[in-house]
C-alpha cells in the first residue's frame, strides 16, 4: 500500500535541496537518508534521500542525482509516497491515514447524510475532509474534534457536528435570514 509523506516545495539554496511539507507523523521514519520513495508524477521518481535537515523550522532534503538549484526546482510539487504495510495502523487512537479516511461516508451527529469523502487537503493550519454530495458538489470539512467527533472505520463513516453554515445549502441560509 502507498502512503504519500510528503511534497516537494521550492528549492532552498543553490545545492539542490528543497523545502518538503511533510504529510507524515514519522519523519524520521519516512523521509530519512536512504530512504527510497516513489512519486507523482512517476516520471520524476524513484528518489532516494541523501540527506535531511530541518532549517527554520522546515525539513530541507536532498535527493541523490540533484546537484544544483535548477535540478531542485524541477521536482516542485512533486508527491513523495511511501510503501506501507496494508496491516499497519497509527500508533495512537486519534490517528489515521489518509487511505483508511478515503471513501467514508459523512453523516452529522442527527443522522443527515453529508456525502463521501473524497480527497484530504493537508493545509498547514489543519487538514480539510473534501466531501463530496449526492448532487455532485463539494463541501470542505475542518478536521478537527469540534467538528469531526467520531470516526467509524468498522461502518464506514465520519459523523461531525457542523458549526451553522459549514454544510447548510445557501438557499436554506437565505431562508433563514429572510425568517428573522
Amino acid at each position: 500500500m502507498q502512503l504519500v509523506v510528503g511534497r516537494i516545495g521550492r528549492a532552498h539554496g543553490i545545492k539542490g535541496e528543497v523545502n518538503v511539507e511533510v504529510r507524515t507523523d514519522e519523519p524520521e521514519l519516512r523521509l530519512g537518508p536512504g530512504a527510497v520513495l516513489a512519486t507523482d508524477p512517476a516520471a520524476t521518481g524513484p528518489l532516494t534521500i541523501a540527506a535531511g535537515r530541518v532549517h527554520s523550522g522546515r525539513l530541507l532534503l536532498r535527493f541523490e542525482g540533484v546537484r544544483d538549484r535548477n535540478g531542485a526546482e524541477a521536482l516542485r510539487n512533486t508527491l513523495l509516497i511511501a510503501e506501507i504495510d496494508p496491516e499497519e495502523l497509527p500508533e495512537g487512537d486519534d490517528e489515521y491515514y489518509d487511505h483508511q479516511l478515503m471513501d467514508l461516508d459523512v453523516v452529522t451527529v442527527d443522522g443527515q447524510e453529508v456525502g463521501r469523502i473524497t480527497e484530504i487537503s493537508h493545509l498547514a493550519s489543519q487538514d480539510l475532509f473534501i466531501v463530496e454530495r449526492a448532487d455532485g458538489t463539494e463541501v470542505m470539512i475542518p478536521f478537527v474534534e469540534e467538528i469531526v467527533t467520531e470516526i467509524d472505520l468498522e461502518e464506514q463513516r465520519a459523523i461531525i457536528d457542523p458549526p451553522p453554515g459549514l454544510i447548510d445549502d445557501r438557499a436554506e441560509i437565505a431562508s433563514s435570514r429572510e425568517d428573522s
